[in-house]
């Protein structure tokens, strides 16, 4: 393939990956400020992978730095990680006795875990997480 060919792929894929660290980004803002939902402690482990992804990928997509995929992949994987985590206690996978969450503060696994009353949040973070690691991986191996 041309070299001109490869780097717009990797543009691409680098568009999307940023495209959904926004909007994940933005929705938990949107989720945590305006709907007034309080995030639980898994919550904020996933906000603090999440929440640099935007930044590092708009400033790599500016530069046309494709090398970002080393800064951007560990923070999407150990998001995705959590992610994941989060959901199998969500779901009952995982015994509640080791869920992080505290009595007092919001439930990792309670009726507030869901967007309007049907989607799960943390399976959300999850898709969103994989979703920006698959595209940040296809960037890898192009390289």
């Amino acid at each position: 393939m041309k070299k001109s060919t490869i780097e717009e792929r990797n543009w691409n894929l680098m568009f999307i990956a940023w495209v959904i660290s926004v909007i994940a980004t933005l929705s938990a803002l949107f989720i945590g400020e305006i709907m007034g939902k309080i995030p639980c402690n898994l919550c904020w482990y996933q906000r603090i992978f999440m929440f640099p992804l935007p930044i590092i990928l708009g400033i790599a997509l500016y530069r046309v730095d494709f090398s970002a995929w080393r800064y951007a992949l560990p923070l999407s994987v150990g998001g995705a990680g959590i992610a994941a985590f989060h959901s199998l206690i969500f779901f009952k996978i995982l015994p509640e006795e080791i869920k992080p969450c505290l009595e007092k503060g919001p439930s990792c696994s309670g009726a507030d875990m869901l967007l309007w009353g049907t989607l799960p949040l943390p399976l959300l973070s999850f898709i969103a997480f994989v979703s920006i690691s698959i595209s940040l991986i296809a960037i890898w191996k192009r390289s």
